[in-house]
């Protein structure tokens, strides 16, 4: 069988490139459907936290993006390939309707396979908290930042171009149906495997109209998912908006600054006024750094610097529990197995501040959901006149705060958690 194709038949290499484009692509959807459903299970208020059902998911969605990416870059090879080889004429290319929505589908059926395992892709690269893609090339992409708002966009374009996808497949495989059982005729035989006598198709040329439409078609597609990852992400942003406006340490942004328009601070009765802030965790899931913050949070510090090593006055940071967000996760993390926000809605912190020879730290109990242990958080501090800027990370196991007691792989789910605490402050008065 040759390898090139010829003006009656496609060659071994456009064939072998068909065949496990489709065998991968397919595939890839079925994984892709299983795995939504497992997650949808997961995230259900009724889920009993079963670690088994948690690795399941886990599994089949690096299996799903890991073979998804491999599609992805056999469609890009087949197209390369296509664009060099002549491509065998229609049977009946008379029939002018069924000839342009042969076309049509055809290049529908290319964009999908490349629109369809990009955006998703990037999807991956944008979301913080992901099931790995098994590759020894990391998780990130150049020029994709770690964002909410490209996440819930590209994840949309990605829904819909899987539904492009579909239907295109649905029309294809319908249309070689046709040519089987009421055509009867070589369309399908062209593409499958082996040497045979086929018909030579009429003279006829390859008109760029079919290109243009499905073109369109796309651009249509395209911009009505990114109006739906417009919407979701709206809906998001007005959801969240009743929390931040009763926070008490401005949130973080995408690109990692603090926006004092979303502050709103209890004053306490400590002798500083925190004027922003960032309380973040860091937990490794799958081998991949996952890293959140807190939305709202308050600390009351009473604060004065000796001039030797010694006691500096205390902090109280009582923290709530449900403005965490930590990617795609963030809901689980509010479960039962975990922080269980709905018995627990705060954690808090209270310590006795103290000066060292170099630096400073917190000595107190850290309280999560039912637990309060001993926890010392070193930090720096920055003193100018009457404003201070303080940065401190601590290390504490999940386990020992009952979260996560289902998970006891820390090659699923990291046992160490880091807490990341900074804020500017004013002196009071």
């Amino acid at each position: 069988m040759p390898h090139s194709n010829s003006s009656s038949s496609y060659g071994s290499v456009s064939k072998t490139f068909h065949w496990l484009t489709a065998f991968l692509l397919i595939t890839a959807f079925l994984l892709g459907m299983i795995s939504s459903n497992l997650a949808h299970t997961i995230q259900s208020p009724d889920f009993d936290g079963a670690q088994d059902t948690i690795d399941r998911a886990v599994l089949l969605f690096s299996l799903h993006k890991t073979i998804g990416l491999a599609s992805f870059f056999v469609a890009l090879a087949r197209i390369l390939w296509a664009l060099r080889q002549p491509k065998p004429g229609l049977l009946h290319p008379d029939n002018k309707p069924e000839a342009l929505a042969a076309e049509v589908v055809h290049w529908m059926l290319y964009g999908a396979m490349v629109a369809t395992p990009l955006t998703g892709w990037i999807h991956h690269a944008a979301t913080t908290g992901f099931a790995p893609i098994w590759w020894p090339f990391g998780q990130n992409l150049p020029f994709v930042p770690k964002s909410e708002p490209v996440s819930a966009l590209f994840a949309s374009l990605h829904w819909i171009a899987g539904k492009a996808l579909l239907i295109s497949v649905v029309l294809h495989v319908a249309g070689a149906i046709k040519h089987v059982v009421i055509d009867r005729d070589a369309t399908l035989r062209r593409m499958l495997p082996g040497t045979r006598a086929l018909p030579e198709p009429p003279a006829q040329t390859h008109s760029a109209v079919p290109a243009f439409v499905a073109l369109a078609l796309w651009a249509a597609i395209l911009t009505t998912g990114a109006l739906l990852g417009g919407q979701a992400q709206d809906h998001s942003t007005h959801d969240h908006g009743h929390t931040s406006s009763t926070v008490q340490s401005a949130p973080e942004d995408a690109s990692g600054s603090t926006d004092p328009a979303e502050t709103s601070v209890d004053d306490g009765i400590g002798n500083w006024i925190v004027d922003s802030g960032r309380l973040g965790l860091t937990i490794k899931q799958m081998g991949s750094d996952i890293t959140g913050s807190f939305a709202s949070w308050a600390a009351d510090i009473q604060f004065d610097d000796p001039e030797t090593p010694g006691p500096a006055g205390q902090v109280a940071v009582e923290i709530d529990i449900k403005s965490l967000s930590l990617g795609t996760v963030t809901d689980q993390a509010m479960g039962a197995d975990y922080f269980d926000s709905s018995t627990y809605p705060t954690a808090r912190f209270e310590a006795t501040l103290e000066k060292l020879e170099t630096g400073y730290q917190a000595v107190g109990q850290l309280t999560i959901r039912d637990k309060s242990l001993p926890l010392t958080l070193p930090f720096t501090l920055a003193l100018k006149e009457n404003h201070a800027e303080m940065s401190g990370q601590v290390t504490v196991n999940r386990l020992d705060f009952d979260i996560g007691l289902g998970t006891q792989d820390a090659a699923t789910l990291g046992f160490d958690v880091v807490i990341e605490i900074s804020l500017k402050a004013e002196r009071r008065g």
